[in-house]
């Protein structure tokens, strides 16, 4: 059975955070709210949490995860950045957009893609869930939180927490979330001379990156 971290969207009470962060800590599967929809997240180097994060969500490894970092000096951490693409991360953080990066060697193999060694990566712009990822001390490992043979994302903690109550370690409500996912963005290319490529309309304004 799940527990229920009712926290202030604002001023997210310490004591709740201190608690579901040691939830996470301990290997737990939790639902988040974020400047776009609800997620599910985990600890970065749990595997075990990985893969229940998979089956809650009926996907394998060849599709993205997103870790959900606190600011761009520990997206670096995760991601091969260049100058130019700072400059477009720097434009649209905090926010709601996922960035397709090259993954560093600190995220483990098993959580990028298999393939082209890439990872999602994103800082939320939510306050709660900023105070979260700053009581954890670390990047959460993520997806969006979208039911199974469905295609939208869910954004009420209270209907997230009756359906999903079996599966889930923790529901950390903050009230309803946007209904919309984040703007997806391919900045791979840029590497190499290359555009930034959208994936995905989302939440996020394209036009923040002149796209």
């Amino acid at each position: 059975m799940a527990q229920y971290f009712d926290l202030h969207p604002e001023n997210p009470q310490p004591r709740l955070l201190k608690q579901a962060a040691a939830v996470i800590a301990g290997g737990g599967v939790v639902a988040v709210p974020t400047d776009s929809s609800y997620a599910i997240a985990c600890h970065l180097d749990d595997k075990a949490a990985a893969d229940r994060l998979r089956q809650i969500r009926r996907i394998d490894d060849k599709y993205h995860l997103t870790l959900l970092c606190r600011d761009l000096s520990e997206l670096a951490n995760y991601a091969r950045v260049d100058n130019r693409q700072y400059r477009l991360l720097k434009s649209a953080t905090p926010g709601p957009f996922t960035f397709i990066l090259d993954a560093t060697r600190e995220v483990p193999r098993r959580v990028s893609h298999p393939q082209r060694k890439t990872i999602g990566l994103r800082v939320p712009d939510h306050a709660a869930l900023q105070a979260l990822l700053e009581a954890h001390g670390a990047p959460l490992l993520a997806t969006t939180l979208i039911g199974p043979d469905e295609t939208e994302p869910l954004n009420d903690p209270d209907q997230i927490r009756e359906r999903f109550q079996k599966v889930l370690d923790a529901v950390i409500g903050a009230g309803p979330c946007p209904d919309q996912p984040t703007t997806v963005v391919d900045l791979t290319g840029m590497a190499t001379g290359g555009d930034p490529v959208l994936v995905r309309r989302g939440r996020g304004d394209p036009a923040l990156l002149g796209l």
